[in-house]
């Protein structure tokens, strides 16, 4: 077993897992509690390697109990709420009781399971509470996403529903993860028919019995073809997809499909009689009496996709809940291309006669389900309002799905709440225990010389060496290699004595190579220097700065013998000598350097920028609009109130902001301060500059 608690050993592990043991067989929470509170660990610990031990003891119970195969759930219902209660005593993590659900969930058999959700659909408010809602939504959505994925839609419809029902329980009405904001459809929906040719489909009728056979072709009013088949099966297409019907093929399509199909229907009315029809046409007296027992005992119900073999539609077509379906789905259909969607395309809008045959057709359907048995007009009652409601829940999320609040003073009950709430809010907190204020923290700490970083770790790291900016010239930080280190095997590579083929050498390597360009401009003196040979291959570049850093070494005359050092003949190149290049080198740079001593003594002849007496002159003509002219040179409001402050006529302050500005400001020179002057009209300050200038 692989334990990942830190900071608590094993032997702590194993004490948890004993107490936990023990005190769940005496359904006792405080000896878990008197163990819990004997370690010194932190409880984030200790916390740790009780869900460990939790979860563990979990796994033991349940390969036990599988090898008895024991059907009872009750036991886990108990363990999942004495891991309830050590979460509210603080003992253990807020998800550790969804963790144990689901390793539970995947342990038990779908029947088992389906009992134990009772107990999750039971503690709904449990689950709803502050202190499980936030850490576990997510578990507990994914623990039924689980159950979902292992059950059939069609086998266990009750189970599904119960697990969709409970989420819907458990999640806020406005939660946005459960919504089809975008109103998405389900495209991969499809409804597979027959393509054979036409012919009559009556063929299902054939019974052993001819005289049953006959009377039921006698009770058909309509002849059900392969024309009007294919038609009826095809509607299903723009059921699936009701964005088809914008466009002006399939909706002349769609209308003509409809029309054929809602005249089948109109031509072919059901009474209470025919039910009982169909069950002697579909199903032996034998299999009715099993259905009769059935249906008294509580069983679930199978939901089957549509049938689409063509001999069963006109049964289809004498069943009462088959036709509503079909006429529930115009409904809805009829609903949302006459709606206003948010996430809608603006040019899926119906024109005006269709928006008139949507409205006629609507009016025949509704008719339709008045007229089908049985307690047709209590079921459009039902029907009419279910679609209102989808009218005001497509509103509500064309709206951004705001949150539902409770209005205050609708209710007794409510006006109550609302009272108590506002009783509870006007309660005064406890008072908080004051730090110490930030600035006598900054203030002690730079005393110390030390830095506060307002967060621990970073006041660590801050203060590792005092000055930051000689820490980054530390020699821990310096990560390049030494030219010697790095060139070493490639100056030993130029020896002949070690007989290595230029194919092999280190300076063709091109990874090498171009580290060793970083290298040189880095480190050697030899690399930013002038030279007449011209530089046509990297590798005979590298080779001669090789022979130059080799000859710099102290052990230079081992590493090259005497031959070496003679220089060589480059490919298209004239002989030159080594020595005599370095010599021209170092004249060449005597030269610019000698040139940049000429350039800094003619910048020392230059006269000074500005002197005492121009300041002291400047200062008389600035005196009146001095604030003024600092503002315009971009001093802050709070530096003019300080040198107001310091003097008590505006000469001396003029003076000395003219100070400030010549030591501070880069860009400080006479021309600048008159042209500044001159465009603010000051001209007679200009004719001073100019005098000394």
């Amino acid at each position: 077993m692989i334990l990942s608690v830190c900071f608590i050993s094993i032997n702590s592990y194993i004490l948890f897992q004993d107490a936990v043991k023990s005190s769940f067989n005496k359904r006792d929470i405080d000896s878990l509690q008197k163990k819990f509170n004997l370690f010194s660990a932190d409880d984030n610990d200790k916390k740790s390697a009780l869900d460990q031990g939790l979860r563990d003891f979990l796994l033991e119970q349940l390969a036990s109990r599988k090898k008895r195969s024991s059907n009872d759930v009750s036991i886990w219902e108990q363990y999942v709420s004495y891991c309830i209660s050590a979460c509210k005593r603080g003992l253990c993590t807020s998800t550790m009781p969804v963790v144990l659900l689901g390793d539970v969930f995947d342990a038990l058999t779908l029947q088992q399971c389906e009992q134990l959700f009772a107990y999750v659909e039971e503690n709904v408010s449990i689950w709803k509470e502050d202190m499980f809602f936030t850490p576990c939504k997510n578990n507990l959505l994914r623990m039924c996403n689980d159950l979902l994925r292992r059950l059939s839609r069609s086998q266990n419809t009750v189970f599904c529903g119960r697990i969709l029902l409970f989420l819907a329980k458990f999640f806020p009405f406005s939660e946005r993860s459960g919504l089809n904001v975008v109103s998405e459809f389900n495209l991969e929906n499809i409804t597979e028919f027959g393509t054979d040719g036409p012919g009559n489909l009556k063929e299902i009728l054939a019974e052993d019995d001819n005289d049953h056979n006959e009377d039921d072709k006698g009770d058909m009013k309509i002849t059900i073809d392969y024309n009007l088949y294919s038609k009826f099966w095809s509607l299903q297409d723009f059921f699936r997809n009701p964005n088809q019907c914008y466009n002006k093929v399939h909706w002349k399509s769609f209308s003509s499909h409809s029309n054929s199909v809602l005249s089948a229907f109109s031509s072919y009315k059901l009474d209470d009689v025919t039910e009982s029809k169909r069950r002697k046409l579909d199903t032996t007296e034998k299999e009715m009496k099993m259905e009769t027992d059935e249906s008294s005992s509580p069983s679930q119900v199978f939901f089957a996709k549509y049938l689409t073999n063509q001999k069963l539609l006109e049964l289809q077509l004498s069943d009462s809940n088959f036709r509503r379906y079909v006429l529930l789905q115009f409904l809805i259909l009829f609903q949302y291309l006459d709606s206003q969607v948010k996430f809608k395309a603006e040019n899926f809008e119906l024109k005006p006669d269709q928006v008139e045959w949507v409205k006629e057709t609507t009016e025949l359907i509704c008719r339709l389900i008045r007229e089908t048995p049985p307690d047709g007009p209590s079921f459009l009652l039902a029907v009419t309002h279910i679609l209102k409601r989808e009218e005001q829940w497509s509103n509500w999320k064309n709206e951004g799905c705001k949150e539902f609040q409770i209005p205050g003073g609708s209710s007794k009950p409510l006006e109550a709440s609302a009272e108590s709430g506002l009783t509870e809010k006007k309660r005064p907190l406890k008072a908080r225990r004051r730090g110490r204020p930030v600035g006598e923290i900054i203030k002690d700490s730079s005393s110390q010389g030390r830095t506060f970083m307002g967060n621990s770790e970073l006041t660590k790291l801050w203060n590792v060496c005092p000055d930051n900016l000689e820490a980054c010239r530390g020699k821990d930080r310096d990560f390049l290699p030494s030219l010697d280190s790095y060139f070493e095997e490639a100056i030993e590579q130029t020896d002949p004595n070690a007989m290595v083929e230029d194919g092999y050498k280190k300076i063709n390597d091109g990874n090498f190579g171009w580290r060793a360009l970083r290298l040189l401009a880095r480190r050697s003196p030899h690399f930013f220097t002038l030279s007449s040979n011209n530089i046509s291959k990297l590798p005979e570049y590298l080779e001669t700065m090789i022979k130059k850093i080799a000859k710099d070494r102290p052990s230079a005359g081992s590493a090259l013998p005497q031959e070496e050092s003679k220089p060589e003949l480059l490919e298209g190149q004239a002989e030159e000598n080594g020595a005599e290049n370095e010599q021209e080198e170092d004249e060449l740079l005597k030269t610019m350097k000698d040139d940049e001593g000429k350039d800094d003594d003619a910048d020392e002849k230059k006269p000074l920028a500005f002197s005492e007496k121009m300041l002291d002159s400047l200062a008389p003509c600035l005196a009146p609009v001095w604030e003024m002219v600092a503002k315009k040179f971009g001093l802050e409001k709070g530096e003019i109130e300080f040198i107001a402050s310091e003097s008590e006529n505006d000469e001396t302050r003029a003076r000395k902001w003219l100070q400030h500005y010549t030591e501070s400001d880069e860009d400080a020179s006479p021309e600048n301060l008159a042209y500044t002057l001159e465009g603010m009209g000051l001209t007679e300050a200009v004719a001073v500059i100019n005098e000394y200038n």
